[in-house]
């Protein structure tokens, strides 16, 4: 840790810039954007808690979800990665028995140590997160301590791209920085951020979106133990491929959503339950084809019927997407993410609101994909769906292309053209 002035002076003398130019993937031409930002979240830090003390800086960033859409919470496989960007903070020990957490644009999160029981008033509100992160590290014996923190996130809201997730494990990289020694592994803080999310935040999800930002790169999790789940890195060099990584805002807002979302885990579980288990992972397949109609007899619900197919499928398709990446068969990986896709829209149904059914603006994105990809890329709705981002994978020779004819329909700056970022939660020393 070094005071305010230390840090700033070397963000400006350039003592960060291999370890920025290696957690974004830029170049040295692209690193003082990076810079500016650090030392932007310091000045918002000393305005918002003053000058004296030494300070360190941390970072978590947002995911992406590759391979196994909605397959994580039924203990499956997923493909997943880190992306460059984050949310950063500036932070330090205030000697007190009081955290306080200031997110640009949000209002003071204030929680006393002595304090750490769910409170429903808290549901659906940043504070729950923070109060839930630093329970499972005080149950784990760790000696947790007042500190300060400022936050500022380009972690798209309603992205996809989990800002959530990411706020979660940037509270757990702090917390494991200033007062665990950075014992805690990153598996075990994603665990602590899900934890938070389900119990103090009251949001039913998987654990895919805590783990891809907590381990960082691209990596194959498999949940069939949650407790022990298999995490393995992938290369993944999308350049040597002349490809792309674009993140799509199709300009609709899931925020209220979460209704929408929760029946995707209830269905698949209404499903699991017909066979006396509770996840479908439990289930055997051709057990499940054969019995789909005594399943729908007996639920009288198609739609779970549906999901559950999809399940088995991606399940298998996000397996089948990593021994491509290992085989270096970038055009097989391509036709799994689009089967990925077209299984997500039919079976699994996520891609609006049936609530809404005019407002279909990620069904729209995936159609303009269609339209100017054709086979030549590949596409799919990200994460969670209903509302938010696809995902494509696009040829550079067609990526200015691609980017004009996208913003010339959903508005510019629409089109988010994105790296994979080496690691996952980070304190930059």
């Amino acid at each position: 840790m070094r005071s305010i002035e230390e840090t700033i002076n070397a963000l400006k003398n350039g003592e960060y810039d291999d370890k920025l130019t290696y957690l974004y993937s830029c170049d040295k031409n692209d690193v003082k954007k990076y810079s500016d930002r650090y030392i932007d979240v310091i000045n918002g830090f000393e305005e918002t808690f003053g000058k004296d003390g030494d300070i360190a800086l941390f970072s978590a960033p947002g995911r992406t979800e590759i391979g196994g859409n909605h397959t994580d919470h039924q203990h499956g496989c997923v493909l997943a990665g880190s992306v460059n960007l984050d949310v950063i903070s500036a932070a330090r020990p205030n000697g007190t028995n009081t955290v306080r957490i200031q997110s640009r644009n949000y209002p003071l999160d204030v929680i006393e140590l002595d304090s750490l029981e769910i409170r429903e008033k808290e549901f659906d509100k940043a504070i729950s997160l923070i109060r839930g992160v630093i329970k499972k590290f005080v149950d784990l014996g760790y000696d947790v301590k007042g500190f300060d923190a400022y936050t500022t996130s380009n972690v798209l809201k309603g992205s996809g791209l989990s800002s959530s997730a990411a706020f979660e494990v940037l509270v757990g990289t702090i917390i494991n920085g200033l007062f665990a020694n950075n014992e805690v592994n990153p598996i075990e803080i994603a665990k602590f951020g899900q934890f938070a999310e389900n119990v103090y935040y009251n949001k039913p999800s998987g654990l895919m979106d805590q783990m891809a930002s907590s381990v960082g790169s691209v990596v194959a999790i498999d949940f069939k133990s949650t407790e022990e789940p298999i995490v393995e890195k992938v290369e993944f060099d999308l350049k040597k491929h002349n490809h792309a990584l674009c993140i799509i805002d199709s300009g609709a807002d899931h925020a209220d959503l979460t209704d929408e979302y929760a029946t995707i885990p209830s269905d698949m579980k209404a499903v699991a339950g017909f066979f006396g288990k509770e996840f479908l992972r439990e289930v055997d397949e051709n057990e499940f084809m054969a019995n789909i109609k005594n399943i729908r007899a007996k639920l009288n619900n198609d739609r779970a019927v549906l999901r559950a197919i999809h399940f088995f499928n991606d399940n298998k398709r996000a397996q089948e997407e990593v021994k491509a990446l290992k085989n270096d068969d970038f055009e097989l990986f391509k036709q799994l993410v689009k089967k990925s896709g077209q299984s997500s829209y039919m079976y699994l149904q996520n891609v609006f609101a049936t609530s809404m059914p005019k407002n279909q603006a990620v069904s729209l994105t995936l159609a303009l994909c269609d339209e100017i990809l054709g086979d030549k890329g590949a596409y799919r709705v990200h994460g969670g769906g209903f509302a938010g981002t696809v995902q494509a994978f696009v040829p550079l020779d067609m990526l200015d292309e691609f980017k004009t004819k996208i913003e010339n329909v959903l508005g510019e700056n629409m089109c988010h053209v994105l790296s994979i970022r080496p690691v996952g939660g980070y304190e930059l020393k």
